[in-house]
């Protein structure tokens, strides 16, 4: 039995050397993520605050990373919804407070932690709205901090790339007055 095993394998060797290449050039190329719109209508504290650590995505799904943004905050600011949503989670987890937001029509989920919750689960919130302050406690930053992060399914995605880039990069132009010119006539 195990000789006939072998002259098959042998017969069909050249075959699949040939048919394999064209089966797997058939097959559709892999998704690609779709890109995040750009639907945060401010950033969640303060008008720019500093960010302590960046979005650092894992090699692999358990690997080593920074699924989020830092975000400097002092203990008690406010904390607001980037954008319109519901809240799906305001409670704790691991000792600290956390508030999850799934934004309308995006199938995006944006959480924010360590943050005493004002809101509750299931409330509509709009953007801008306050959903917590920062807790004094808790944080994983040197100081206190907010935790952002954002996520499509269970995939972990930056949540900077939901800002427009107005609020990115230095923000929107601003007209200065022109002095010592004569008005024309």
């Amino acid at each position: 039995m195990r000789c006939v095993a072998w002259w098959a394998g042998l017969l069909l060797a050249p075959v699949m050397t040939v048919l394999a290449p064209l089966a797997w050039a058939s097959l559709p190329p892999p998704a690609r993520e779709a890109p995040v719109p750009a639907v945060a209508r401010g950033w969640p504290v303060g008008t720019r605050p500093v960010v302590l650590r960046g979005w650092e995505p894992p090699a692999t799904v358990y690997g080593a990373g920074h699924r989020g943004v830092d975000l400097g905050a002092p203990p008690g600011a406010p904390v607001r919804a980037v954008a319109a949503g519901r809240v799906t989670f305001a409670g704790r987890v691991a000792g600290r407070g956390v508030v999850s937001v799934e934004l309308t029509g995006t199938g995006l989920r944006t959480t924010y932690e360590p943050v005493s919750p004002s809101v509750e689960k299931g409330a509509a919130v709009e953007p801008g709205e306050v959903v917590g302050t920062v807790e004094a406690t808790g944080s994983h930053c040197p100081g206190t901090c907010v935790h952002w992060g954002l996520l499509r399914g269970e995939t972990y995605l930056d949540p900077l790339s939901m800002l427009p880039p107005s609020l990115l990069h230095n923000g929107p132009s601003r007209l200065l007055p022109v002095l010592g010119v004569p008005t024309p006539a």
